[in-house]
C-alpha cells in the first residue's frame, strides 16, 4: 500500500524528496538533520495505514472533482477549495495526530505560508485540483517534523 500511495502522491507532482526538503527546512533551527534522515522519517510516516487511507481517499476526491464526477454543490465547493469547507484540513490533521499535539503547530504553518512543494500544488495548475492533496502533503510534512522531535526528546532523555 505504502509504494501505491507514493506513486499516487507522484502522479500529482510530489515526491518524498519534495517533502523531505519541506522537512529539513522546518528542523534547520532545532536540529542538525541530513536529507537521509528527512527522507527515512517521511517514510515511516507514509508506513502509517491510517495516512495511507487519508492520502488514498483525498487524492481520489481532487481526481474526482477535476472529472465533475461528484455532485454539486460539493463539486463546486471542492474545486475551488473553499475556506469554509475544512474537511481537507481534517483529514490532513488525522495525520498530524500520529505523533502528537507538535504536528498541529508544524501543520498550521505549512498550511498558511505554503512553502515549496505545497505552495506549487496550491496553485492548481492546468486545471488539477489538490484541494485535499495540499493538506495531505503538508500534514505528512509536519508528521515527519513531530516524529523527529520525538526522536530527539527519546535521544536525551536517554542521555
Amino acid at each position: 500500500m505504502k509504494n501505491i500511495v507514493i506513486e499516487m502522491l507522484e502522479e500529482r507532482g510530489v515526491t518524498l524528496e519534495d517533502m523531505a526538503e519541506l522537512v529539513l527546512d522546518l528542523q534547520k533551527d532545532y536540529l542538525p538533520l541530513t536529507m537521509e534522515t528527512a527522507l527515512e522519517n517521511v517514510a515511516k510516516v507514509l508506513q502509517k495505514r491510517e495516512v495511507q487511507n487519508a492520502i488514498l481517499t483525498g487524492i481520489q476526491l481532487d481526481k474526482l472533482a477535476e472529472s465533475n464526477l461528484l455532485e454539486e454543490p460539493l463539486l463546486s465547493i471542492i474545486k475551488r477549495d473553499d475556506s469554509l469547507y475544512g474537511i481537507d484540513e481534517i483529514m490532513a490533521l488525522s495525520i498530524t495526530n500520529i505523533y502528537g499535539s507538535i504536528g498541529f503547530t508544524n501543520f498550521g504553518y505549512l498550511d498558511k505560508l505554503k512553502p515549496g512543494i505545497i505552495g506549487k500544488i496550491n496553485t492548481h495548475e492546468n486545471g488539477q485540483v489538490n484541494t485535499f492533496l495540499d493538506d495531505l502533503v503538508s500534514g505528512i510534512i509536519a508528521a515527519a517534523c513531530s516524529r523527529i522531535a520525538h526522536a530527539a526528546d527519546d535521544a536525551q532523555e536517554d542521555d
